[in-house]
């Protein structure tokens, strides 16, 4: 896969959408509280803290799964602000505990603001890559006139 400013372009498919879901309360509650889907807290956590980034120190993902030292700075303090809420309430604490703990709406305001970052920094890479000469789906060009 082709992309700028990231190594690992197939991880960040991961990463944002954790992100994105850590910003929208309303997906926490419909989503991560029924038994029947998939995604929960837990699978958000281990996405942006074990498996495609570490949220408590991002800074050797610059490059890999980051694009910008904005991005780090900003997955830093959404990684404190879920530790601060972990720390206080205990990792094997349920979902609806978290959401619902004081100190949830800070992990939800870093979220938001990350994902904003992230969004756009993908909408700039995606953009570099069609004035690159890069189109979807492959072996199309330019519109011609």
């Amino acid at each position: 896969m082709i992309d700028h400013g990231v190594a690992l372009p197939h991880h960040r498919l991961h990463v944002v959408p954790a992100v994105v879901a850590l910003a929208g309360p309303s997906w926490q509650r419909e989503v991560w509280l029924d038994p029947a889907r998939f995604e929960d807290l837990d699978h958000t956590v281990h996405v942006l803290f074990d498996d495609f980034c570490d949220a408590t120190d991002p800074a050797p993902w610059l490059g890999q799964t980051l694009r910008t030292q904005e991005e780090v700075e900003l997955t830093a303090h959404l990684g404190a602000a879920y530790s601060a809420v972990q720390d206080s309430l205990g990792a094997d604490a349920p979902d609806h505990a978290f959401l619902d703990a004081p100190g949830w709406s800070a992990v939800v305001t870093a979220a938001a603001r990350l994902a904003q970052v992230l969004v756009a920094n993908d909408h700039r890479a995606l953009a570099g890559l069609h004035d690159a000469g890069h189109h979807w789906p492959p072996g199309t060009g330019p519109a011609r006139g």
